[in-house]
């Protein structure tokens, strides 16, 4: 059986992922951004097969109410999965993944914000332990890549959500005990 596999997105996987997801200008967008170390693109894989996306938002959150209750907090944002693939864990792939690098990095938090008008999400957020956070709802501005290059900023009503991480503690490496002698 086919699992997905997610990993940072490297430039030579921009084309094949903008072909299968009809989103280049953003891929395009967030790959340069990964590489001012502004955030972290992942892609997702179904076996061979482009499957998803994901931004890690390493910048200060756009919306000034998330600045102001969670400052220096990363956002997990534009989580995307290609419409055949959905419900067969490429979502939670991707949300492992971005969970995964933030508590390797000793993040302890990390939020999202999810449409009001999109349930589907909202039950895969709360089926991965993200809670709501306790301030109200939030207008969050979608920039969409229109065919001619230009961007339009769209208005979003949207719930934020967030989670604790644990945060991965390297194992001690061995130090050789000085004077001590080695046996062959």
């Amino acid at each position: 059986m086919t699992e997905p596999h997610v990993g940072r997105a490297r430039s030579a996987d921009l084309i094949p992922f903008a072909t299968a997801l009809d989103d280049d200008g953003f891929l395009t967008d967030r790959l340069a951004r990964q590489d001012n170390h502004q955030g972290v693109l992942f892609f997702g894989w179904w076996g061979t097969r482009p499957a998803g996306t994901v931004y890690l938002w390493l910048e200060e959150a756009e919306e000034p109410p998330i600045q102001a209750h969670l400052p220096g907090v990363a956002l997990l944002t534009h989580l995307q999965v290609h419409a055949e693939l959905r419900r067969r864990g490429v979502g939670t792939a991707l949300v492992g993944a971005v969970e995964q690098h933030l508590a390797e990095q000793g993040r302890e938090r990390v939020a999202l914000a999810v449409r009001t008008d999109n349930p589907a999400a909202a039950r895969l957020y709360d089926k991965l332990g993200y809670r709501d956070w306790g301030h109200g709802t939030v207008t969050c501005y979608a920039r969409v890549t229109l065919r001619n290059g230009g961007v339009l900023e769209v208005p979003e009503l949207c719930h934020v959500l967030v989670k604790d991480l644990e945060v991965v503690t390297p194992a001690p490496r061995a130090e050789p005990r000085i004077g001590a002698s080695r046996r062959c």
